[in-house]
């Protein structure tokens, strides 16, 4: 007769075997449900389930198996398991043999460090905002975010690395009809800010002094309610659904326009040449300042509320109304993938890639919660649980791949990171804040 605490181990290295093999096969999905719903309440070796959990970042099948210390799924892993397994069974010695080898796993330096680890657990709740928070941008080195308010206000947090814990470190006041969208300029130096369909003026600050250094109006008649920034980081294009599409210097001097775009949302290409503009007709079209020409890149039968490109430029990620979050190949103009979860109506939710190689796709939703995605898998990995109200804009830090941020209606912004698992009950709280969809 086996004692009890010989068959949970069993249970474990069973277990543990089926999720790694759910992860080399790319089955995000499953292999998250083995760890909460089948390893986690096991309730033994919590250490060893907080190494487990951070192979969830893991960018490819090779990466899994040279951090996991592992030979991949097949006759060589799972005769070393039978052999654990059959010493279990065999001898007191058992218990001996695995938990040396729990501790060799401890401290294999190949482990997936904290920062690879899943943003499920939110630790910090930014309360300084005094309206809806509109939007949320990461800086592009990572250390800073920005957050728009319908209070007025822009305010720049500083992201402590070491802690990954922010603090105030500038607002930006004055913008009459509050910020619904912020764009950082390459060198993070300067931050745009734009306002709701009704604004027609643009801010162009100085992070680092906290100075307007541009309050741009071309006519009181237009709506400048998006922006992007040129590679170059000397000019920017903005436009808004009233048919305003601008390029400007960084003094809101007009160099070129284009007559007669509603536009919604802008994105510049790395060529330096290209602007994307989703516009009313519920299309991205590729305008080209230098030679006047423009081209349909995506078409979508509901109006695109917001998209964002990933850093290769080859994906774009589409917010579109009524329908959710889109996953559209640039190059080959196909639509790759539509996730499931998401509820969006005809607000403007902003989502983004993320994580290690940008394997992983979030978005906010009018259902108060974050939703996160593996890019290959249509069904969330996660949903976030905490906001109160409806989810605007989520940004994942560009730098840290386990640091996520959230802006809300309800005033707050989060900051999202790896559960601690420092105990059981922390390994039972990301049942709590990493809810499955069934």
């Amino acid at each position: 007769m086996h004692s009890p605490s010989a068959i949970v181990r069993m249970k474990f290295l069973l277990l543990q075997q089926k999720y790694l093999e759910y992860l080399e096969d790319g089955k995000v999905l499953e292999a998250l449900q083995v760890l909460r719903a089948e390893l986690t309440p096991l309730k033994y070796n919590t250490e060893r389930i907080h190494i487990l959990s951070g192979y969830l970042m893991c960018s490819h099948a090779e990466d899994l198996r040279a951090k996991a210390e592992w030979e991949g799924k097949g006759t060589a892993s799972r005769t070393k398991l039978l052999d654990k397994l059959q010493s279990e069974c065999s001898d007191s010695h058992g218990h001996m043999s695995v938990r040396t080898l729990a501790d060799k796993q401890r401290s294999n330096s190949y482990t997936c460090d904290h920062k690879k680890q899943f943003p499920c657990y939110t630790q910090q709740i930014l309360t300084e905002h005094c309206n809806e928070v509109w939007f949320c941008k990461f800086s592009n080195d990572g250390t800073k975010l920005a957050t728009g308010s319908k209070d007025t206000t822009v305010i720049v947090w500083q992201v402590d690395m070491d802690i990954q814990q922010l603090k105030l470190m500038k607002t930006l006041e004055g913008h009459a009809y509050g910020v619904s969208y912020l764009a950082w300029s390459p060198d993070d130096a300067y931050l745009i800010a734009c306002g709701p369909d009704d604004c027609s003026e643009l801010w162009l600050w100085n992070v680092q002094t906290g100075e307007l250094r541009t309050k741009m109006s071309q006519s009181h008649e237009d709506s400048l309610t998006s922006v992007a920034w040129n590679p170059d980081g000397k000019r920017f294009v903005t436009g808004g659904q009233r048919g305003q599409f601008y390029q400007c210097d960084l003094d809101g001097n007009l160099l070129d326009s284009w007559e007669g775009v509603r536009v919604q949302c802008l994105w510049c290409l790395s060529d330096g040449r290209t602007v994307l503009a989703s516009d009313t007709h519920q299309r991205i079209r590729g305008y080209n300042f230098e030679d006047l020409t423009d081209r349909n890149i995506v078409q979508e039968d509901h109006p695109i509320m917001s998209f964002t490109v990933s850093k290769n430029g080859r994906l774009a990620l589409l917010n579109v109304a009524t329908q959710g979050v889109h996953l559209w190949d640039l190059q080959d103009r196909v639509l790759v993938r539509k996730y499931q979860g998401v509820t969006q109506g005809f607000y403007t939710i902003h989502s983004c890639f993320g994580g290690h190689n940008e394997d992983f796709i979030a978005s906010g939703s009018e259902d108060h919660k974050v939703y996160i995605w593996h890019r290959r898998s249509e069904l969330p990995i996660a949903e976030l649980t905490g906001h109160t109200r409806t989810v605007n804009c989520v940004s994942w830090n560009p730098v840290v791949p386990g640091l996520l941020a959230s802006a809300s209606d309800d005033g707050t912004i989060r900051i999202w990171g790896p559960a601690p698992f420092l105990d059981v009950q922390d390994a039972e709280g990301l049942n709590e804040c990493c809810s499955m969809d069934s």
